[in-house]
């Protein structure tokens, strides 16, 4: 009987405790978002170069390589963002001897805009330029973007709180809780492929670079704010 009461009692304790903790102010939840476009300053282009054939004379890969180096150099890249990526050949042999071997290499180099594309490949005859492409792309001072549109991400949300509560004739107090809601992702820009301006046969004018669509970063941020 004595141990069916201490029971008893312990239960009624925690159920007594429970009650205690309950939170019975009242609060508003709201979610806060932030916004902005940036262009990338980060971009890795990729270029493949091919030795070709001019009048039956091949052009060797040396030579493709040592003009796409003299553009990197005169457009201002540093040396040290312009690498090899890979090398290989083509039209099925391996004989360097055979007129049919013709050899192909890869390059990723570091650019800032993408204007230097025009000029890299402006320095290279277009029958040396197997492809280019743009290999991926990043934004310099990303974290620095995303701490900002998480503060105002959070402004945002106590604006919001506010203007609801005077709706019904409530004021915010402290805020509660506040969670960051995961959105670190972001969509790949659209860009159109460059390739170095001329003008054309009739005479016309170069058209003007076409840059990077900007990227759009998002912060969204919940909070919990108590009505007084």
């Amino acid at each position: 009987m004595k141990k069916i009461s201490l029971i008893a009692l312990l239960t009624l304790f925690v159920l007594y405790t429970q009650a205690q903790q309950v939170d019975l102010r009242r609060k508003i939840e709201v979610t806060g978002t932030a916004e902005l476009e940036v262009t990338p300053d980060i971009i890795y282009i990729s270029i493949s170069l091919k030795e070709y054939l001019d009048v039956k004379k091949k052009i060797g890969i040396e030579s493709i390589e040592r003009a796409l180096q003299t553009a990197v150099l005169k457009a201002g890249i540093p040396k040290e963002n312009f690498m090899v990526n890979d090398i290989a050949s083509y039209n099925f042999t391996w004989d360097r001897k055979s007129p049919d071997y013709l050899a192909s290499k890869q390059y990723r180099i570091k650019v800032s805009d993408l204007s230097k594309w025009n000029q890299l490949l402006a320095g290279v005859d277009a029958r040396g330029v197997q492809y280019s492409a743009i290999e991926s792309y990043d934004y310099s001072k990303l974290e620095a973007v995303k701490k900002e549109l998480k503060i105002q991400a959070l402004k945002a949300a106590r604006e919001k709180a506010v203007y609801l509560a005077e709706a019904v004739g409530e004021k915010v107090g402290m805020a509660l809780e506040i969670n960051e809601q995961s959105n670190e992702g972001y969509s790949q820009p659209m860009y159109r492929t460059q390739m170095a301006m001329k003008t054309d046969a009739a005479g016309g004018e170069a058209m003007p670079d076409i840059d990077f669509k900007k990227i759009k970063l998002t912060a969204q941020m919940r909070a919990v704010f108590e009505l007084k």
